[in-house]
């Protein structure tokens, strides 16, 4: 990979850390960051929130080299995450990064020039009401292509399994350009081939210089990025 390109992804199911050792990796983090992970109740969010921002200290300080005592992560307005620092520098101009969890997995990317994205979603499926039911709370987010595509798919198992991964596909996409759900993501529109060659449309109009991945991961889990 160029670098400054990173992309790395942690299952926390597989760490099950002894409440000293979960207080130890909780003080590697400066006060202000600590409370935004103590503040949850369940361990399994408490873990998903630690390990979140520990690969965001460990992924600048491997980059940029900068000292993690020195690290002064802020985030915008919409909640986008950003370097503070002027110590970038000409080798990495636009240096950004992103990090999602759901489910077991946290993800992060990063990129030296490009705007970069990434979001993770477990498939879950609902409790307390069917598979058409729940999404057609989030009906409005998706355009009409999106969603007959979604609908028509097959099985409720597959049209779940279709849900997440455009709802995935366009929170990626918002998160990159930092203007999270408010954006209007039923005017971000994906096209694809199977999974493959997927491609945006924005209002109508064809966003060439973008790039999507989607990934997916063990027990119902996916991965986009771009």
């Amino acid at each position: 990979m160029e670098k400054g390109v990173k992309r790395w992804l942690v299952d926390t199911s597989k760490w099950n850390p002894t409440p000293h050792d979960f207080s130890s990796a909780l003080f590697v983090l400066p006060q202000h960051e600590r409370s935004s992970i103590t503040r949850f109740l369940r361990m399994e969010d408490r873990k998903q929130a630690l390990v979140s921002r520990l690969l965001q200290y460990a992924l600048i300080h491997e980059v940029l080299g900068i000292p993690y005592n020195e690290i002064v992560i802020k985030r915008t307005f919409e909640g986008k995450p950003y370097l503070e620092c002027s110590k970038v520098g000409v080798e990495f101009p636009n240096f950004n990064f992103n990090v999602s969890h759901h489910g077991d997995h946290v993800a992060i990317a990063s990129e030296p020039l490009c705007l970069v994205g990434v979001d993770v979603v477990c498939c879950i499926k609902p409790e307390k009401e069917s598979v058409p039911e729940f999404i057609e709370n989030f009906s409005s987010y998706f355009s009409s292509l999106e969603w007959d595509n979604i609908i028509n798919t097959g099985t409720s198992d597959e049209i779940l399994v279709d849900f997440y991964r455009y709802w995935c596909l366009k929170e990626a996409f918002v998160k990159a350009v930092g203007s999270g759900v408010a954006y209007g993501v039923d005017k971000v529109e994906f096209h694809h081939t199977n999974w493959t060659n997927i491609s945006v449309k924005v209002d109508g109009e064809p966003l060439t210089e973008w790039r999507f991945w989607l990934f997916k991961l063990p027990e119902r889990h996916w991965v986009a990025q771009l």
